[in-house]
């Protein structure tokens, strides 16, 4: 625990002593959950980088967990939003650019394991908890990207895209 709180102390963010240990108890209670297991059992990798062709366009990123097992592949994206959305409808409907972002990445990982479910996270620190977004959504996001994710040439937003995502796919 020491070791996570010295990291949070670290960050350029202004937190309080009574944020940062929120920040530190929360994120050790999501690895420490049994749902979150499969996320942390050994083969899975963080901050996996990912570039691949979708539509004609280049798609890139980093997935922050990634499972390859000899059945399935499991992706999952952490979100520290709060509240977090109590449902997948919720979800979609307050934050399309992260269906639209976990849908890219499904597809690209689509390419390198047709052989195997891909299924697709979001993992909600609040909580903490694990939503799967459905195969259905995430190809509903694929077929209409204008309601979850920025084309390519689209300016980005600064007041919304973090820093290091500007010019990114999403914002």
């Amino acid at each position: 625990m020491q070791a996570s709180q010295r990291f949070v102390e670290r960050q350029k963010a202004n937190f309080t002593a009574d944020e940062r240990n929120d920040i530190v108890t929360r994120v050790l209670a999501t690895i420490d959950d049994p749902r979150f297991a499969a996320l942390f059992a050994p083969g899975g990798r963080a901050e996996v980088p990912i570039v691949g062709q979708i539509g004609g366009r280049t798609v890139n990123g980093i997935v922050d967990r990634l499972v390859v097992t000899p059945k399935a592949v499991l992706i999952a994206d952490y979100k520290t939003n709060r509240p977090a959305p109590k449902t997948v409808v919720e979800a979609r409907e307050r934050y399309p650019n992260y269906v639209g972002q976990l849908a890219l990445y499904r597809a690209v990982l689509a390419q390198l394991y047709p052989d195997r479910p891909i299924h697709a996270v979001l993992a909600w620190v609040d909580g903490p908890s694990l939503m799967e977004i459905p195969a259905e959504i995430l190809d509903e996001a694929l077929r209409n990207p204008h309601h979850s994710v920025r084309r390519l040439d689209a300016a980005p937003e600064p007041s919304y895209v973090p820093a290091r995502l500007q010019g990114d796919l999403w914002g």
